[in-house]
């Protein structure tokens, strides 16, 4: 099983790792992809006023330009602990045993729109780049990336898919690949936005604590059932919801 999460804009800076290593990085099938994005990035980051343009930056997160110029050489932490947010708030790896972060290691990738498919322990520096950037020299993300992401997850029996739409885009699961596009709800049914992303890094958190041995759709349902997370099957094919209370 391989549970895909969205990235998250907001970053902690910094990290002890070492710069950057695309080859060492999960699905590594897409490392012409990672090479380009990369250099793109960094060629961009030459004229700061023209990157603050392109990656609609304002002038308070001007700065931010500089993380992608040092893209190639700033430190780097697992991508786990790179990002924040409410989704990754409410999952809060750093405050996870070293074995519940074997298993996201072993089970998470993270959709970032420079590298694509990371694994959750991947080591990855600050960077700044949103799926909807169009960036010079580069198709469209959504072009770029989309063929051979979705060829790098056909390798995997199982795919919970808890990514945006945006990043579904510039990856879709394969119809090969029995999947779960979860969507989070009302008990009643009702979409919900606000709770989404914190019900997501909760869902995520009590599987690395818990860590069910079946990895198939219906051992994962009976997982939830027995640990009181209202994850469901819904009428509509490959799609699952998550009931939480609002």
């Amino acid at each position: 099983m391989k549970i895909l999460l969205p990235p998250s804009e907001t970053k902690r800076t910094g990290g002890a790792g070492a710069p950057l290593d695309v080859a060492a990085l999960a699905l590594p099938s897409l490392g012409d992809q990672r090479e380009q994005l990369a250099a793109a990035l960094v060629a961009l980051s030459a004229d700061a006023a023209e990157a603050q343009r392109v990656l609609k930056l304002s002038d308070r997160q001007a700065g931010d330009v500089e993380h992608n110029r040092m893209l190639r050489s700033a430190p780097t932490m697992p991508a786990i602990d790179r990002y924040t947010g409410v989704l990754y708030d409410a999952l809060d790896a750093p405050g996870l045993d070293r074995t519940a972060r074997r298993w996201l290691g072993e089970h998470v990738l993270i959709h970032s729109a420079p590298f694509g498919p990371i694994g959750a322990l991947d080591a990855i520096p600050a960077y700044r780049l949103a799926a909807g950037t169009a960036l010079p020299g580069i198709p469209p993300l959504r072009r770029h990336w989309a063929e051979a992401t979705s060829r790098a997850l056909a390798e995997h029996d199982f795919v919970l898919d808890l990514r945006s739409e945006a990043y579904v885009a510039l990856g879709p699961v394969p119809d090969a690949v029995r999947s779960a596009y979860v969507r989070v709800v009302t008990a009643s049914g009702r979409a919900l936005n606000h709770f989404n992303k914190k019900a997501k890094g909760e869902l995520v958190r009590a599987l690395a604590t818990t860590r069910p041995r079946s990895r198939t759709p219906r051992g994962l349902l009976t997982w939830a059932e027995r640990n009181g997370i209202r994850l469901r099957e819904t009428p509509e094919a490959g799609v699952w919801e998550l009931a939480v209370d609002e």
